[in-house]
């Protein structure tokens, strides 16, 4: 159903910007006003919503049904059929606001196509309006805490499992297959994003796409992984070692470990987003290894797997109860190997940090004996 608590308050984000409304295509902008999660195709349709907290859910024929279940007793419903095209759906709904020639703001869920076909068909001032809604997603509520936490054990069971299913000789590919199937079996229906299996050599890029290479003794593996429950995302990272790690990598892991912890604790009043980003890269800078960690520590989570807050230089906003992010440093060596720790925190009503993650971060707990 469509929250009304959530419309009034981006009604009041409308005004303070001078905006008459907002469309919002489908997203995770959708989802968070009106509960619906609805990929993207050609047919559009979405929820405009104005600065008087009036709404038009804008349907085709083709969706009319799931939009009704999803968001009720909307006044007005714009609806189109295939052989007629949507503008004149839009421009009626535009009409039953009272929007027409007013400033209306376009959220990243619609297609510039149908934005363009939009501003020829009738008179309105578009803008911008991804991340309107940042300020409102970013606080999360104490029900959504609630459901991330839970997220965050769900995740935390699967990287157990993992722990206990990787074994030298699989392949990349054979432990990301399983990574749903283990997330299934904790509570979680849906992964969040296509997670990373990085071994070896391949752990030092970041966001590594690959899946052949075969794991070795005494190798080096991170894992990076995700699900959704009740549509909230977990995102967690952690560095295996099959064996016994070496020498250096002792000592890049360790350095990783303390940046981590380091970035957790400074989720303090009145810290920034840079505050939590200095922190960690510092402990990774004193040890040498700056020239390694070369991109921001973290991202907000929510609906979405990356939102507002950022944990990188220059965002100088002070944290606030209720954003929650990833802290997750990492030292990235070329040729080498990688390590990477990711925990995802929360600010308490009092400003400091809880970690939503509990799986251990020690070295002698990620080493895969057997």
């Amino acid at each position: 159903m469509i929250n009304q608590k959530r419309v009034e308050l981006l009604a009041a984000e409308l005004k303070k910007l001078g905006l008459d409304a907002i469309y919002l295509g489908p997203s995770t902008d959708l989802e968070y006003i009106g509960g619906l999660d609805t990929h993207p195709d050609e047919r559009v349709r979405g929820l405009m919503v104005s600065k008087d907290c009036r709404c038009f859910a804008m349907t085709p024929l083709l969706y009319k049904e799931e939009m009704v279940n999803a968001f009720g007793g909307v006044p007005f419903y714009a609806e189109w059929n295939d052989h007629e095209g949507f503008t004149g759906a839009f421009r009626r709904g535009c009409e039953h606001l009272g929007v027409v020639g007013g400033k209306i703001a376009f959220n990243d869920g619609v297609r510039a196509v149908d934005m363009l076909a939009v501003r020829d068909a009738m008179d309105l001032q578009m803008c911008n309006g991804a991340g309107i809604l940042d300020p409102l997603r970013s606080r999360k509520d104490e029900g959504e805490l609630a459901v991330m936490r839970e997220a965050s054990r769900i995740v935390d069971a699967v990287v157990g499992k993992l722990l206990d299913f990787i074994r030298p000789g699989m392949t990349e590919r054979q432990i990301a297959k399983k990574i749903p199937e283990f997330f299934e079996e904790a509570g979680s229906n849906e992964i969040s994003f296509a997670p990373i299996v990085a071994s070896g050599p391949n752990g030092s890029m970041p966001h590594y796409g690959g899946d052949r290479r075969v794991i070795e003794e005494n190798d080096v593996i991170i894992l990076d992984l995700g699900g959704r429950y009740k549509s909230y995302c977990s995102d967690t990272t952690r560095t295996f070692f099959t064996g016994t790690p070496t020498e250096e990598q002792r000592k890049v892991y360790e350095i990783v470990r303390q940046a981590q912890a380091a970035g957790e604790a400074a989720v303090q009043p009145g810290a920034t987003g840079q505050d939590v980003d200095r922190a960690a890269r510092q402990v990774i800078i004193d040890a040498g290894y700056g020239e390694y960690f070369f991109n921001r520590v973290g991202h907000g989570i929510g609906l979405a797997v990356h939102e507002s807050p950022y944990m990188i230089e220059g965002n100088d906003r002070p944290l606030e109860p209720g954003n929650v992010f990833s802290v997750e440093p990492g030292i990235y060596l070329p040729g080498k190997f990688g390590v990477r720790i990711e925990n995802i925190v929360a600010v308490r009503a009092d400003g400091t940090g809880e970690a939503l993650n509990h799986f251990p971060r020690d070295l002698d707990s990620v080493c895969i004996r057997g």
